[in-house]
């Protein structure tokens, strides 16, 4: 009997806590998918930049600015994150950075992808953009341009011909007026000279340069020939240089993305735009930050800059002298976010922070205080 009860209240003991053991998992699961606020790390948290003004700006050695580094450091003071900045040469480096969780948060203009959603992990969105192109402000064509379209269009050759007439008219003029006209040089470099002179002046303004009438009406009427001639001419050279020159302008001249197929485009390694140029097929050409690609598209050496819309206007809102504009509408729209690799125990609370920032308007405080009001 003893023994019965004793294994009864050793059974009813077991129960009673495997009953609680049971009832206590649900509260600690709520513990641990609720914690917002994981504890601080005992070192700095790593972040990557990438310089891209006005979102990443260095001021100097080791001082950065920008929106995306501003916003950054108001939500790790909120956070109470502390931090350390990495500097990275291209978009492609900072993003493999996150990924392989060699940074702990990739701050840029970065925007969200499906295919970096596979890799990484992204904040709140916290800015609107998309893409648009840069080009010279002055689209025409060069000298070499014309004359190569002068040439595929055959009028070079046709110039040839009236080059050839102009050489026969000023042997025959100087030949006739030897003869006929006792007041003109006797020299031969002085009579050419004269004579391609009056050829000249008919050709190029449709008037002949005074000069004796030796034949009377008929002499007459000859000149009136060659000054229609001479009309004739001037009218089919600049109606040819116009058309080729016009044909150029057209064919060079970029507005939209529609024109870019066949064109030399430059985007920066690592980016959307560089995505966007691959699957489009275009002729591109990858650049580590915008400076180089200004240069080269100065140069001739590329048509046309694809980017980030912001970055693009900020560059040539800031750099009047670079002779560049931004056209076309936006295309290809996204969004801007911070990255962070997969499971980072930081990604909830930005998250959250960042929309707090929307409702607050600090994030549009931010965006005037570095684009203006003009949306």
């Amino acid at each position: 009997m003893t023994a019965c009860s004793n294994f009864c209240r050793c059974l009813s003991a077991a129960l009673v806590l495997c009953l609680s053991i049971f009832l206590a998992l649900p509260a600690l699961g709520q513990t641990v998918e609720g914690d917002d606020n994981p504890p601080l790390p005992g070192s700095p948290v790593s972040v990557g930049l990438y310089i891209s003004p006005p979102f990443v700006m260095e001021e100097e050695p080791g001082v950065y600015s920008g929106m995306a580094v501003d916003l950054w450091e108001a939500l790790a003071q909120k956070n109470g994150i502390l931090y350390e900045y990495r500097l990275f040469p291209t978009i492609r480096e900072l993003v493999d950075a996150a990924a392989d969780k060699s940074i702990g948060i990739a701050v840029t203009n970065l925007t969200i992808t499906r295919k970096r959603a596979d890799r990484i992990d992204f904040t709140q969105p916290w800015f609107d953009a998309g893409l648009r192109i840069l080009v010279p402000d002055s689209q025409g064509a060069s000298f070499s341009e014309v004359i190569t379209g002068l040439q595929e269009s055959g009028y070079l050759r046709a110039y040839g011909w009236l080059a050839l007439v102009i050489v026969f008219a000023t042997a025959l003029m100087t030949v006739f007026d030897r003869r006929f006209d006792k007041n003109f040089p006797r020299g031969w470099p002085e009579g050419v000279s004269e004579s391609f002179y009056a050829v000249m002046s008919v050709v190029t303004s449709g008037k002949a340069p005074s000069r004796k009438n030796l034949f009377g009406w008929p002499g007459r009427i000859w000149q009136a020939l060659w000054l229609v001639c001479g009309i004739a001419v001037m009218a089919y050279v600049t109606s040819s240089v116009t058309s080729v020159m016009t044909t150029l302008s057209l064919t060079n001249q970029i507005n939209s993305v529609a024109d870019l197929p066949g064109k030399s485009i430059g985007v920066f390694a690592g980016s959307v735009a560089e995505e966007f140029a691959e699957a489009s097929g275009w002729s591109h050409r990858s650049f580590d930050d915008i400076e180089g690609a200004v240069a080269a598209l100065r140069s001739d050496e590329i048509d046309a800059v694809v980017g980030d819309a912001p970055v693009l206007e900020y560059y040539a809102h800031s750099h009047p002298r670079a002779n560049v504009e931004v056209i076309g509408p936006i295309f290809e729209p996204d969004k801007y976010g911070f990255a962070l690799a997969h499971g980072s125990p930081w990604t909830r609370p930005l998250t959250l922070e960042l929309l707090t920032a929307h409702e607050t308007d600090m994030i549009e405080q931010l965006r005037v205080r570095y684009f203006g009001d003009e949306r």
